[in-house]
């Protein structure tokens, strides 16, 4: 099997053109993701043909389980397309189909290398039942309390496409562990599909620094639908204006929302290097 590694911002993937391919991708992704016998990554995604977009996105997480969507994903998706001719590298915006629906990657080039790209997200998902998270249709996501082993947190919850906690702290990022926290809250039995976990600092002038539990994977450099779902959440308190620069372990990601409508995110693109995995 024929595979590229790349990465967004650290969120690292491997990436599959699976056109006319089948395989038992959960397995697939547990193995390669590996970082002592497999390839290492935070997970598999695929290349696919669609019959409504450009082409298709399957992302699954390091555990095997398959997400609906990954804004660091799909960035490097789009160009792993361009390099296997699935799309026009004058295509712009390129249209992908995900299992949050159809989106577009507006493709951003220097001195002719496909290096950043914008992705219009779609619309931040609020209320409880879309997100999805087990409280009354008219109760707040906004500052919601829960507590996990001893902790009292107020968790903002914000569906881009997948489920996401995010939490607003005084207490430096760096020095929570969250790798004890993170799979409690992603866990918590609130979240019916279990949820992405992100603590924040607001740093102010437009600045968040964030650090990410992902659903599935873990800890993880950066996640690009938790960096939306953080400046939604900023942009919801007044914390920031419509545009963020939410900082991550792996690198910045610029997110712009001015309170309504689909919200946007700019990031690199990073391609590691090309392999052939023999399975089994």
């Amino acid at each position: 099997m024929r595979f590229t590694k790349m990465h967004g911002a650290g969120n690292d993937y491997v990436y599959v053109d699976a056109r006319g391919k089948d395989a038992e991708w959960p397995a697939v992704s547990v193995a390669i993701s590996d970082r002592h016998t497999g390839i290492g990554s935070d997970g598999l995604i695929l290349l696919l043909q669609s019959d409504s977009a450009d082409f298709r996105m399957r992302m699954f997480n390091a555990d095997g389980s398959e997400g609906e969507m990954c804004g660091n994903g799909i960035r490097c998706l789009a160009r792993f397309a361009v390099e296997h001719d699935a799309v026009s590298p004058e295509k712009s915006p390129m249209v992908v189909e995900t299992a949050a629906g159809n989106l577009e990657v507006t493709p951003l080039w220097h001195d002719g290398e496909f290096s950043r790209a914008r992705v219009s997200m779609g619309l931040p998902r609020l209320a409880p039942h879309e997100i999805p998270v087990i409280a009354d249709a008219g109760d707040s996501v906004i500052d919601f309390p829960i507590t996990v082993d001893g902790r009292e947190l107020k968790i903002t919850c914000v569906s881009m496409g997948n489920p996401h906690a995010v939490a607003f702290i005084d207490e430096p990022v760096d020095d929570v562990r969250l790798d004890e926290l993170g799979p409690l809250v992603e866990h918590h039995p609130m979240f019916p599909q279990r949820v992405n976990f992100e603590i924040v600092n607001d740093l102010g002038a437009g600045r968040l620094r964030t650090r990410v539990w992902e659903r599935g994977s873990g800890l993880t450099m950066a996640c690009g639908t938790g960096a939306c779902a953080v400046a939604v959440a900023a942009r919801m308190h007044g914390y920031t204006e419509d545009r963020s620069i939410v900082e991550l372990p792996g690198g910045d990601l610029t997110i712009e929302w001015p309170g309504e409508g689909p919200v946007v995110m700019e990031g690199p693109v990073s391609r590691v290097f090309d392999g052939e995995w023999h399975c089994g």
